[in-house]
């Protein structure tokens, strides 16, 4: 009797894990932080305490090349894919693979970036809100008069392209404003550095009145400082939401800043500091664990637009959930060691990934 109860608990033990969701990550462009972050905080949702009896998780990387995001969400399908966590290289060119694998009962679903395939499911904030917020806020700073820098994103994706379309018509808007230089920054804070010097040799700091840029602030800053730009003459940058940046928002005479160094400490900037939050990933996988638990989760999740100004940055002093609840968006230098760590990674909807998460892959819970 012993032997066939330890017998029937072996075979519903080996049944337990076979019913856990096969679940794929599919990347594309991988060359910046918020990429690296957005990965790992998949992988801790997939490892946390509810999800880690529930999830087979694996990951691929197709770069920035459609083609082979195509191949490769084909080949998740034939071994086997109950879902798909994806970041589209395009909102267009996967339709097809999507639209496919839905057809196999394949929950596919997107994450910052969209897919626009109806049986497809996306997780992303207001792209263009994201764009003209911040576009409004340099208008308004340089009084609808002078001339900008413009760098942009990854093209093709869906967030490149709505944010900058919208910041676009808000300049339309103020004849006084000129876009005097655009480079294109692919969301790296290595490639805006490379852009702006190639600008900076036409069109030099004296000529430059501000900055609209998807990624790129931080290092805008630490340039104008290695140039012998004084804090106090710094140039309005509305920009990403690195840590980096946020730090440098910070007054001068901040004296709570552990672990500042060169240009990653309080420069009292003038900005904007925006992010699509990388915590997107790890929703996206917990509604698509929903979905295959029978739930009923929406088309579209629009999450909220993290903003930040000079006037409400606030620094987290451990970097806890619970003080991220509390209202606390940039990090100390001590604990987030690379000024382009992306630190909009609270929301209140994924208590299970924290700062542990985005930096190391580690679950809260």
């Amino acid at each position: 009797m012993v032997t066939a109860l330890a017998l029937a608990a072996g075979a519903h033990d080996a049944h337990a894990v076979d019913k856990k969701f096969k679940i794929f990550l599919s990347m594309s462009y991988i060359g910046n932080d918020w990429q690296a972050e957005a990965a790992n905080m998949v992988k801790a949702m997939a490892a946390s305490k509810d999800y880690r009896g529930k999830v087979d998780l694996q990951v691929q990387v197709a770069g920035p090349n459609a083609q082979r995001q195509i191949q490769q969400i084909n080949a998740m399908v034939q071994q086997g894919a109950q879902a798909i966590v994806v970041y589209p290289i395009s909102p267009t060119a996967l339709n097809q693979v999507v639209r496919n694998a839905c057809q196999r009962h394949v929950v596919i679903i997107a994450y910052d970036a969209e897919i626009t395939e109806p049986c497809a499911y996306n997780v992303h904030i207001d792209q263009p809100e994201a764009g003209r917020v911040t576009a409004e806020w340099l208008a308004q700073k340089l009084n609808g008069k002078g001339n900008i820098v413009v760098l942009t994103g990854v093209p093709g994706t869906s967030v490149d392209t709505q944010r900058t379309a919208a910041a676009k018509e808000v300049f339309a808007k103020h004849p006084g404003m000129h876009i005097v230089a655009e480079g294109v920054g692919m969301w790296s804070q290595a490639v805006a550095r490379t852009e702006i010097t190639k600008i900076l040799t036409t069109h030099p700091w004296n000529e430059i009145d501000g900055f609209w840029v998807q990624v790129g602030c931080y290092t805008i800053a630490s340039m104008a400082k290695e140039a012998g730009i004084p804090d106090d003459k710094l140039k309005p940058c509305a920009g990403e939401g690195a840590n980096g940046h946020r730090i440098q928002m910070l007054p001068v005479n901040d004296t709570g800043v552990k672990g500042a160094n060169a240009t990653y400490r309080p420069m009292g900037e003038a900005s904007i500091s925006y992010a699509s939050p990388p915590y997107s990933g790890g929703l996206a996988l917990k509604l698509a664990v929903d979905k295959l638990e029978g739930k009923e989760i929406p088309k579209l999740t629009k999450l909220p637009l993290p903003v930040v100004t000079s006037e409400t940055v606030k620094l987290c002093q451990e970097g806890t959930w619970a003080e991220m609840q509390a209202g606390c968006n940039v990090f100390q230098p001590s604990i987030i060691s690379n000024p382009g760590w992306f630190a909009s990674i609270y929301s209140p909807e994924t208590p299970e990934i924290g700062s542990q998460a985005a930096l190391n892959g580690k679950p809260e819970q």
